[in-house]
């Protein structure tokens, strides 16, 4: 049954001088068509001459991810948006026939996903991947089999992360937010010869308890019998309502948004939650 979902974000920094950015708060392009509403992403710096709209122009990166790229003056900077999209209210689709892809059969595209990237250090996990999960039979429970072991070794927790924390930083610490989750459990799976990459989007409570404040979310995909599937090591199981914005190698392609200098963050607000739509 078809669901209305409220999107949205309101983003506001002091910004000391002029500086350079890049925003990836657009509904990703596979879900274009079902959106009900507008997808803008507006943009206002406030100084002492008043409020003025910032010129933005957009640009699909390496992943297929569309951003918008500006340069916001000197004074109080506020990015803000709002849409509707209709989901299919149905949860994270589970396939445990679902098939690993030899190495040599993979499409060229998709083997940049079984690297080491920024925050996933496949080299220095493999000999800890192998000893895990190398006797764990291929396929959609071998991936499973991952995520349960992140859910259960690693503890959630807003004041244990930093920005450069990486996969083997988890491993070790056992300590996280959920990127840091996803970013062990993508490590893992490349060093098992499995595609993984790196999701963000909307997750917001629907159907489970309400968990306050709202933020965007990470997830990760795998790459099994030729499609993209969604995991997540964090919440470890299907979830309603997830709607995807970026995906990349790790954190560090689809930030929400990428600065060329400091600026201080003084509001941070995001909705994702189920909107009743008026009778035709």
């Amino acid at each position: 049954m078809t669901m209305f979902i409220r999107l949205g974000y309101d983003l506001q920094f002091d910004v000391p001088a002029p500086l350079t950015y890049v925003a990836q708060l657009r509904v990703h392009s596979s879900r274009a068509a079902e959106l009900r509403e507008p997808d803008v992403v507006h943009l206002e710096s406030t100084h002492d001459a008043g409020t003025v709209a910032i010129d933005s122009h957009e640009y699909m990166d390496g992943y297929g991810n569309i951003c918008t790229r500006f340069v916001a003056p000197a004074g109080h900077l506020k990015i803000w948006g709002s849409t509707v999209i209709a989901d299919s209210g149905e949860v994270d689709a589970v396939a445990w026939d679902a098939q690993e892809i030899p190495t040599a059969e993979l499409p060229d595209e998709v083997l940049v996903f079984l690297l080491n990237s920024r925050y996933c250090e496949v080299d220095l996990l493999s000999p800890i991947a192998y000893e895990l999960f190398g006797n764990i039979a291929p396929g959609w429970g071998r991936v499973q089999a991952i995520c349960n072991w992140v859910h259960n070794k690693v503890t959630f927790n807003y004041a244990m992360t930093r920005p450069t924390k990486t996969a083997l930083d988890v491993f070790t610490e056992r300590v996280g937010v959920c990127r840091d989750f996803q970013h062990l459990a993508v490590a893992f799976c490349r060093c098992m010869n499995i595609p993984a990459r790196y999701a963000a989007g909307y997750l917001g409570d629907i159907g489970v308890p309400l968990r306050l404040p709202m933020d965007f979310s990470a997830w990760f995909e795998v790459y099994l019998d030729h499609k993209w599937w969604a995991f997540d090591a964090r919440n470890n199981m299907p979830r309603l309502g997830r709607v995807l914005m970026a995906t990349g190698r790790d954190a560090a392609d689809v930030a929400f948004l990428t600065s060329f200098g400091s600026s201080t963050l003084t509001n941070f607000y995001v909705v994702s939650e189920v909107e009743e739509q008026p009778e035709a």
